[in-house]
């Protein structure tokens, strides 16, 4: 039995679990796919937003604005990097230039701090690739950037490191209230709790909707995206976001923590909520629109594309709140989700202390985590220190990134666990570079198998059945 169970391994369920892993409390983490972070949260762009564009009074304006202001102390807790280089919404004609001091004054009333317009001078002097006919720009110095499937890798290890449970590969399918406890139940194994928190993000809805609450309803909007090779990665300096509309806040186009240049994302409701995939329209309008606002963008440097689903609620706001004895909702957190998660989660826990769960301090709770990517940012006397304690570190497996068979090792048995190809490519970006993978997967795959004592033919790229080896020729 345990005392809370967190339905969905995202970014806000793993802070949730996070924040509750400081009191002694015996916690699951349930997700349905083979690793965290494979929902929204693997799929963003990675922007801390600064909180201007949610409506005043709303929940998406206040746990953006306080958790844009902590994510610095969160990042630095779970060793994540985290850039704090500032946005710009342009308007590229008069008829827009209301927009901004509309948003201007949101944001003021939002709290957010250092918001000012500034002239076309001023914003070309800042970000000199953009089109001349860029008119003004609103300009938040206290937007960032982050890696969301780092982060949220590092929030739900640093739950598991203080003694959290995830369970992966639950796909819930029932949930059934029995007295004073839940019973939630996957086609394979039904685990007991005495408080359930619904962070189910796109699917939501449909976890709500097994207690019977069909109060919301959450709409699929598919996002697409290219990322540019880091040769490229400077030529924006400032996330750049076009004013927003209805269906969201444009295509922007804005540097990585890592180094490259992302475009995206569009914005298109889906019906599919598990459609992950790229199309040739959507790909060609990132283009387009990119063109028309940094015309020298490289567009020939793409080195991948991909596509997120985000979780659009029917009630325009975040849903947290009490459904029913022992159960909150997490539902339809959309952007700024991201932003809002490290605030949204002593929020939850605090709702499940007002419905009777008891909080006691859990005194060795550490909030440290080791830096994943530690190894490569070493001078060159600490690297070979390392190497002499462990000589995989000075096998290089990924060139583009310079990823050494150690991290490899090291995130297969660093918690949440590595399993697959995939999983390996987003705890140390083997895999991520101009060769995506070319080079370096049959060697990822190699260390998989020997790590996990498990065939060669055995190692997936994502879990399931992605089978990159059908079986040996010689």
């Amino acid at each position: 039995m345990y005392d809370v169970v967190i339905i969905g391994a995202g970014v806000v369920g793993g802070f949730i679990a996070r924040e509750l892993s400081r009191y002694k409390l015996n916690i699951c983490l349930l997700e349905k796919e083979n690793d965290v972070a494979m929902g929204a949260s693997r799929a963003n762009s990675g922007i801390v937003h600064a909180g201007f564009d949610a409506l005043t009074g709303t929940k998406k304006a206040e746990f953006n604005v306080l958790g844009a202001k902590i994510m610095k102390r969160v990042t630095d807790e779970l060793g994540v990097k985290y850039k704090n280089n500032g946005s710009l919404v342009v308007a590229y004609s008069e008829e827009e230039l209301p927009t901004l001091q509309k948003l201007y004054e949101r944001g003021v009333a939002n709290g957010v701090e250092n918001l000012q317009i500034i002239d076309k001078a001023k914003l070309l002097e800042l970000e000199p690739n953009l089109t001349d006919s860029a008119v003004a720009a609103l300009y938040a110095p206290t937007a960032g950037i982050v890696c969301p499937y780092e982060l949220t890798i590092a929030a739900v290890g640093n739950a598991m490191d203080n003694g959290a449970e995830l369970k992966l590969d639950f796909d819930v399918k029932s949930i059934r209230r029995n007295g004073d406890f839940y019973e939630i139940s996957s086609e394979n194994e039904t685990v007991e709790c005495k408080y359930l928190v619904n962070a189910a993000g796109v699917h939501s809805d449909n976890i709500a909707a097994l207690i019977g609450d069909t109060s919301f309803n959450v709409t699929a909007r598919k996002g697409e995206y290219l990322l540019l090779d880091k040769e490229f990665g400077t030529m924006a300096s400032h996330t750049i976001f076009r004013c927003p509309t209805s269906m969201g806040k444009g295509i922007l186009v804005s540097p990585t923590v890592d180094g490259n240049l992302i475009l995206g994302p569009t914005s298109v409701n889906i019906d599919d909520k598990d459609n992950n995939e790229t199309t040739p329209e959507g790909l060609s309008e990132i283009m387009s629109k990119t063109l028309a606002v940094m015309p020298k963008a490289p567009l020939r440097s793409v080195i991948t594309s991909f596509c997120g689903v985000r979780a659009v609620p029917s009630t325009g706001d975040f849903i947290i709140e009490k459904a029913a004895d022992g159960f909150v909702n997490c539902a339809g957190i959309e952007s700024p989700g991201l932003s809002s998660a490290p605030a949204i989660a002593p929020y939850v826990v605090e709702l499940l202390k007002g419905m009777g769960l008891s909080l006691e301090e859990n005194e060795s709770f550490n909030p440290i985590r080791k830096p994943a990517h530690l190894f490569r940012e070493m001078s060159m006397e600490d690297k070979n220190k390392v190497i002499a304690e462990n000589p995989k570190y000075g096998k290089v497996v990924c060139r583009c990134e310079t990823v050494t068979e150690g991290e490899i090792v090291e995130a297969i048995h660093t918690n949440p666990k590595a399993t697959s190809v995939d999983a390996i490519k987003r705890r140390t970006r083997s895999g991520m570079g101009r060769c995506q993978g070319g080079f370096c997967a049959p060697t990822v795959v190699e260390i998989l198998a020997r790590e996990l004592d498990i065939p060669f033919e055995a190692v997936t790229k994502s879990g399931g059945n992605s089978i990159i080896n059908y079986g040996r020729i010689k």
